[in-house]
């Protein structure tokens, strides 16, 4: 599954859906949990059902409640005969919050006629301090992906910001980004990047998508439909990229352990490289 863009859209917002869906990101996540008030949940979980029953060939995630809420069955049980194509899980904690999911999810698909184990899975890894000594245990699968947030956990530290004054992450919330990144790449699965507040900065999005895809996610989270156009452009490879990729691929075809492309020395790591390029791409690698 591509996953450059997620879009964000509140499930108690049904005027927004179509729209959302129409926007060209990769995947339209309906938001059951931060952004619906307690009172409006049961007719967010009823407007993403409605959604899931009329989205065409658009892939839709749904964010539903923290396992530690007690809203989360209710939330799998009311969205699950609409076969959604992934369910996103907020603080998420290590292996064991996806045994959980993974349980809760099986018998709401064999419930719904859907064979277990189809719905993929997304947990936002590092919104709780617990969450981040247990970031080496995802895995499974049912796991698509993996992304992180900075907005739970300053609070729950005690932290006044995750940002500095340019908007650039403090420290910990670099440590933090780290961390998800390399554990995301340990399970073997796509990173993305967490949501770039400020809608209406076109130029900072494009810098920030910019930076993610340099240093190894591969999509991004999006909070309005006018990010997902610059956000698509920043994971997608550019011809220039994708031209030195096969050039790459080309040259270690001759079974060499290492080669000189353009006057510099390549070795393995470069051709895992050039092949996720393509890969990301949709080019033969």
């Amino acid at each position: 599954m591509r996953l450059r863009s997620l879009l964000f859209v509140p499930g108690d917002r049904p005027d927004r859906f179509s729209k959302a869906l129409a926007s060209g990101a990769d995947a339209v996540i309906i938001d059951l949990e931060d952004s619906v008030a307690p009172a409006a949940k049961d007719g967010a979980r009823s407007n993403a059902q409605s959604a899931l029953q009329s989205r065409g060939e658009a892939k839709v995630f749904i964010r539903i409640n923290p396992l530690s809420s007690g809203l989360a069955e209710a939330d799998v049980d009311a969205i699950m005969p609409g076969r959604p194509d992934g369910i996103m899980l907020p603080k998420a904690e290590g292996g064991q919050s996806l045994t959980t999911l993974d349980e809760m999810l099986e018998v709401a698909e064999r419930r719904c006629g859907i064979a277990p184990g189809t719905t993929q899975v997304l947990p936002i890894v590092t919104e709780t301090p617990a969450a981040l000594f247990k970031l080496g245990e995802y895995g499974g699968p049912r796991l698509c992906a993996m992304t992180w947030g900075a907005e739970d956990l300053p609070a729950a530290i005690g932290a006044t910001t995750s940002r500095e004054e340019g908007g650039h992450y403090t420290a910990p919330f670099e440590m933090v980004r780290s961390l998800a990144l390399f554990a995301a790449a340990a399970a073997g699965v796509a990173a993305i990047e967490t949501v770039y507040l400020k809608f209406t900065d076109s130029e900072g999005l494009a810098a920030y998508a910019a930076r993610g895809a340099r240093d190894g996610f591969s999509g991004m989270l999006a909070v309005h439909p006018a990010q997902v156009a610059t956000i698509n452009t920043a994971f997608t490879p550019t011809p220039e990229q994708i031209a030195h990729a096969k050039a790459v691929v080309q040259a270690f075809a001759s079974g060499a352990g290492v080669i000189a492309l353009d006057g510099v020395m390549l070795d393995a790591p470069h051709l895992v490289q050039a092949r996720r390029i393509l890969a990301r791409a949709g080019e033969p690698a």
